[in-house]
């Protein structure tokens, strides 16, 4: 559905984006993810036809942004990071408006309205003026804009900014659902969020994209390595010995001693083959094995790292 390649972005001489290439499938739910000023509302803005590349293409639907620019805006559900929002509307009015810009009416305005309503739970807050809307309701107007049209691609830039925990868990409900049938970009700085949403990944660093895939696939790509946690009731000096005869141990840290256990985070290639090595050393030592299990990284792990190795060898701070 959406297709980027080699775009750039130049204001005068800072490059915002450069040489970005992408693929989004229908029915995905991809999460951009980056620092502030990575490039992430650049590429959505691109993509959205707000912004024209300075090089590179991108085709949604297989219209080009730039040369087709009115099948794309027809195809597509935008919700950017600062609102959309007429404050001096109600929200019933509001809708209406927006209903109608993108070409509904009668039957169709009236479903679609009542839909956004009680999907963005928005109910009681209909006949309210904006203006007088809390930030979590003017977020939830803001999806249901993005929304009413019952749009093939949704563009979702920090949807659940200013919700609180049950308003997230109902909009992570509401992109789980949509994306059955529609393809969903979702940028966000909660990572926690990305990772409960995204099938893929795509994380951007300093303009360029320095990452994509799965989160097995970006874990793979930033550590090369997986994590075993190992605690048994055996004194420290002993089992940081025994520990040492095992080949593929690659790298141990302490993590605690406490009532008789001394805990230790296991970093090698294979997980399976340490969880093996350390049960049968354990058999042998005739240890008590308190945990002997497979960590991976988090995606807050990985993206630090990705984006820290990427830093770095552009001359950051270490």
């Amino acid at each position: 559905m959406i297709e980027a390649q080699d775009l750039t972005m130049k204001y005068g001489s800072v490059v915002a984006l450069k040489n970005a290439s992408f693929k989004v499938g229908k029915g995905e739910v991809v999460g951009l993810l980056g620092p502030n000023g990575a490039g992430k509302s650049t590429t959505m803005k691109i993509i959205t036809t707000y912004l024209v590349p300075t090089s590179g293409t991108a085709k949604v639907g297989g219209h080009d942004v730039v040369d087709d620019p009115i099948p794309v805006r027809k195809l597509m559900g935008y919700l950017p990071e600062v609102l959309p929002l007429y404050l001096n509307m109600e929200v019933a009015e509001y809708l209406d408006f927006v209903g109608r810009a993108r070409g509904l009416s009668g039957a169709k305005l009236r479903e679609r309205t009542k839909w956004v309503v009680e999907r963005c739970g928005l109910k009681p807050m209909y006949r309210r003026p904006i203006q007088e809307l809390s930030k979590g309701y003017r977020q939830r107007t803001g999806l249901a804009q993005a929304l009413i049209h019952d749009p093939e691609i949704v563009i979702l830039d920090e949807p659940t900014s200013g919700l609180d925990p049950h308003q997230i868990q109902e909009v992570r409900a509401l992109i789980r659902e949509i994306a059955a049938s529609k393809t969903v970009i979702l940028s966000t700085h909660i990572l926690q969020e990305a990772e409960a949403m995204s099938d893929r990944i795509i994380i951007i660093n300093q303009g360029q994209i320095i990452s994509q895939g799965t989160l097995t696939q970006l874990r793979s790509q930033a550590h090369e390595t997986n994590r075993v946690h190992f605690s048994v009731n055996a004194p420290r000096a002993e089992a940081d010995k025994a520990l040492d005869g095992i080949a593929s141990i690659k790298l141990r840290t302490f993590r605690a001693e406490e009532k008789g256990c001394c805990s230790f985070a296991l970093v090698g290639a294979d997980a399976a083959e340490m969880i093996d090595a350390v049960g049968k050393l354990a058999l042998e030592k005739k240890w008590r094995v308190a945990e002997l299990t497979d960590v991976p990284y988090s995606l807050e792990e990985t993206f630090l790292t990705l984006t820290h190795s990427a830093y770095a060898k552009k001359g950051g701070a270490a």
